[in-house]
């Protein structure tokens, strides 16, 4: 590796783990930023723009191909402006390009190589380029020298991609179909859906397999909806084969990004916030129906294991796990039937590989991926001897060589995993995980937000004090869900508070107030050729789908009216696009089953007898409930339904399940709330 001094490479200033991980590159990068277009200008060269992120296992093949080699470097010197993109601290970019790549006709992936003019403006672009040329593809040298030579001889070519790209970039989706979605059309899409799943192995059929979580949510609510077990089996059949599956560590808890396979055995191992707190709030919402002791145990596992590995000292959650170790993918997690014999002893080793799956052979290129995979009946074994035999390998594993942590916070993800948190603190009756969001709450708030003449924003991204500001929609979504979250975990006013400053902010910098919905950048942000306003899920929910959920519930915890007037005209900005690609929208279509038939539960009163009921409610899944508590008929709006029959009761403690204008009679044993919300009925 040459060293940084005799280079230009411009990363050693920055924050981003993944960029530090090339600061030493002979690649005269730059980071994003009108310094580098500038350059590209001045010198009339084409740019490269490099994205990736730093649990990347192909981003970090290319690197020590390519860009650590000299040769290679010499040649991304002479002829490119080079740029360097983190897409987690930079996913604005990350989108505008990508989509690029698409448009394109290349399927995506990272690492995202794309050619861009001068002025930014995407011409050509692939993923992983080989150093040398192998299996029909050119050598990456070659790709460079080509793209170069065109750029220059060929303008003509260039300008016609280059325009045809960002038209393409800056249009919207059209339809002329109405945004015509109600319950039946809800019904059909999710039988539709269940009907592409994987009946044996759970998730959608084939591999690689991913999580799905908006799915699974999807056809989760389907089964609360037309209270039909296939679905929520389907849900339930996915969750259960990712827990015993490889993508699951059973011994530090946690769930890799993908399996490879279509049985859920092989990882790409790099471990994810934003996947563990989906997850995680999948598992509660599946448990409060089905009392698991699986999804308990992975559960408190995959807490553990973020409070114990991902939480920085000032609150918040780090970003990610890496996939290497050592150089080598997966290194950290596999083991060999000699190593569980070492550290088992011959007996508990032999219980132990019989059921994990171990073997002289390996399941994996001659390791072992632990699972259960095979011995799926948990039930049959000793649980409490497993988990110990589990630790005593956990402590042993603890001195191997760690995968790379990139411990920048970011909001977005941050709000996911503290939503996800509040709702299996209530679910799982574990409060001690409350405490842990109300922490990285209170870091986001403190920390990653700016309090101007206009209200609370929003940073994105956070490292050792470096605040990435104007943050995203993204942010804002996730956030704000996360104080709604918190606000119904513990009836605190502090946090509905702050999600409506939030709220406000997003409204006033990112609202497209002439096409409906939200641009994912605020408009005093860096200019990019286009401003991303995309309405499909990615990894994570859109944002659209968060706010629409987040209108939702607003506008009942609130009583106030514009919430209302807003969530109806997202919907109706956004739905039709749905029409035309539901797989893409499930999150905004879980948001619509939550207003079309979320239960409204009112717990009025003050004491243990309204603790009670408020526990109770608390446990009911959280996806399809809302709950208020309205000590007297005061705290709710004037128009409220439920405000004559709690005056009815002359302040006694009693809980009333609404839904629309409608709201059942009183329910005071805490046990026959359950019963009410599931019969989705609430007389007059």
């Amino acid at each position: 590796m040459a060293d940084i001094a005799s280079h230009n490479n411009r990363l050693a200033a920055e924050t981003s783990p993944y960029l530090l991980q090339h600061k030493a590159n002979p690649v005269d990068w730059w980071p994003w930023g009108p310094d580098a277009l500038t350059e590209a200008q001045r010198t009339n060269k084409p740019i490269l723009l490099s994205v990736g992120y730093a649990a990347c296992h192909w981003c970090h093949v290319m690197a020590h191909e390519s860009f650590e080699d000299e040769t290679t470097a010499g040649v991304m010197n002479d002829l490119f402006v080079n740029i360097k993109v983190d897409r987690e601290e930079r996913p604005d970019i990350d989108q505008i390009y990508m989509n690029a790549l698409h448009h394109l006709g290349e399927q995506g992936g990272w690492p995202l190589t794309m050619f861009l003019t001068p002025d930014g403006s995407p011409f050509w672009g692939g993923t992983y380029f080989p150093k040398h040329a192998q299996y029909g593809r050119a050598a990456f040298t070659d790709v460079l020298r080509e793209v170069a030579r065109i750029f220059h001889e060929e303008p003509s070519k260039v300008a016609q991609n280059r325009n045809a790209l960002v038209a393409r970039l800056a249009e919207r989706a059209q339809t002329n179909n109405p945004a015509n979605i109600g319950l039946a059309e809800l019904d059909s899409a999710a039988t539709s859906i269940a009907r592409a799943t994987d009946p044996v192995h759970g998730g959608l059929r084939g591999a690689p397999k991913f999580p799905q979580c908006a799915m699974l949510e999807f056809i989760w609510r389907a089964g609360a909806r037309m209270a039909d077990q296939r679905f929520f089996l389907t849900t339930e059949l996915a969750l259960m084969r990712m827990s015993q599956g490889g993508i699951y560590d059973h011994l530090g808890g946690g769930y890799a990004r993908y399996s490879v396979d279509e049985h859920w055995l092989v990882p790409h191992f790099e471990k994810m916030l934003y996947d563990n707190a989906q997850i995680l709030d999948l598992l509660a919402l599946d448990f409060s129906r089905t009392q698991s002791p699986l999804l308990r145990q992975q559960a408190e596992e995959t807490v553990g294991w973020f409070i114990r590995d991902m939480t920085i000292p000032e609150g918040g959650f780090s970003s990610s796990l890496d996939a290497d170790s050592e150089g080598e993918e997966g290194k950290f997690y596999v083991w060999s039937l000699a190593e569980v014999e070492q550290v088992l002893g011959s007996a508990d080793a032999a219980d132990f590989a019989a059921i994990y799956d171990v073997t002289a052979a390996g399941n994996f290129e001659g390791h072992n991926i632990l699972n259960r995979l095979n011995s799926l009946d948990h039930k049959e074994y000793d649980e409490a001897r497993l988990a110990m035999l589990r630790a005593r390998l956990q402590q042993k594993r603890s001195k191997r060589v760690r995968p790379g942590l990139d411990d920048k916070v970011l909001a977005d993800w941050n709000g996911l995993m503290i939503s996800a948190l509040a709702h299996g603190a209530t679910a799982f009756d574990a409060p001690e995980w409350l405490t842990i969001a109300k922490q990285a709450f209170a870091f986001v708030a403190r920390a990653m937000t700016q309090n101007t003449q206009e209200g609370d924003r929003l940073g994105h991204s956070w490292r050792e004090g470096k605040l990435l500001f104007p943050g995203l929609a993204s942010d804002f979504a996730a956030m704000i869900r996360a104080g709604l979250a918190l606000y119904e975990a513990t009836g605190e006013r502090g946090y509905l508070d702050q999600a409506v400053r939030w709220q406000h902010a997003l409204d006033r910098h990112y609202a497209d107030t002439e096409h409906g919905g939200y641009y994912l950048t605020a408009d005093d942000a860096e200019g990019l050729i286009v401003r991303p306003h995309a309405t499909i899920d990615d990894s994570i929910p859109n944002h659209n789908g968060l706010i629409a959920q987040n209108l939702v519930r607003l506008a009942v915890l609130t009583g106030d009216a514009h919430w209302g007037r807003q969530r109806d005209a997202l919907f109706a900005a956004i739905l039709p696009g749905a029409t035309e690609n539901v797989f893409g929208h499930l999150s905004l279509l879980n948001a619509l089953d939550l207003h079309l038939r979320g239960a409204q539960i009112v717990v009025t009163g003050d004491g243990e007898a309204s603790d009670a009921l408020l526990t109770a409610a608390r446990r009911l899944p959280h996806a399809t409930t809302i709950i208020f508590h309205a000590v007297s008929t005061d705290a709710l709006p004037p128009q409220h339904p439920a405000r004559d029959k709690i005056a009815a009761i002359k302040g006694e403690a009693a809980a009333f399940v609404c839904r629309g204008q409608s709201c059942s009679l009183p329910v005071i044993k805490p046990e026959a709330l359950a019963a009410l919300v599931e019969h989705g009925t609430t007389g007059g």
